[in-house]
């Protein structure tokens, strides 16, 4: 549905929040994110193996979780592995190529954000964009975690300042993106 085209790649690098490699700094972002009167039930959206893998053992099951069975383009050790085909979270198979977002992807973060028991959404292909869609679709004061590769994790605070920026790389893939706000249940203008 949407493709990142290559005069893009540099930019989608950069990060869209602080790196860390503490774990436990991170989930104590993410509460004072969320904040107790302000959203104490927004969700912690983990975007790839290695970043579900440390959330979990830091004793925080993700509220979404996507997965593709890899780190960098190589296979995730055996731990990692076991470890998240041993989670009792349903699942959702997707396809998904990589550099893209397809339509199955997006619908199913739609989906998976909407259940109030943790989801693992399992791509067949590459997981990494997916990161933007669930800043778009997530709600204020949840958390989108994303690996930064060599460096750590990512934290993304959701904010309407986040959602803004995450939208303006949303529209720069190549594609049609308004159809692929229709699959991930938002609207262009980020009114929820």
């Amino acid at each position: 549905m949407l493709t990142l085209p290559n005069s893009l790649r540099d930019t989608f690098k950069q990060p869209l929040g602080p790196v860390t490699t503490d774990t436990d700094e991170l989930l104590a972002d993410a509460a004072e994110t969320r904040g107790e009167r302000v959203a104490p039930d927004a969700p912690i959206i983990a975007v790839g193996d290695v970043v579900t893998y440390h959330l979990r053992e830091a004793g925080r099951v993700p509220d979404v979780a996507l997965i593709d069975g890899k780190t960098e383009r190589e296979a995730v050790d055996t731990e990692i592995e076991s470890a998240l085909a041993a989670a009792d979270d349903r699942r959702i198979p997707v396809e998904n190529p990589a550099a893209s977002l397809s339509t199955e992807l997006l619908e199913a973060l739609s989906e998976a954000l909407s259940d109030v028991d943790p989801v693992i959404i399992e791509v067949t292909g590459e997981e990494d964009l997916a990161a933007l869609p669930a800043i778009l679709a997530a709600p204020d004061g949840a958390s989108v975690v994303y690996g930064q590769p060599g460096e750590g994790m990512v934290r993304v605070a959701v904010t309407p300042e986040s959602r803004t920026e995450a939208r303006e790389l949303f529209e720069a893939l190549e594609g049609d993106v308004e159809a692929a706000y229709k699959a991930l249940g938002r609207v262009p203008d980020g009114d929820r």
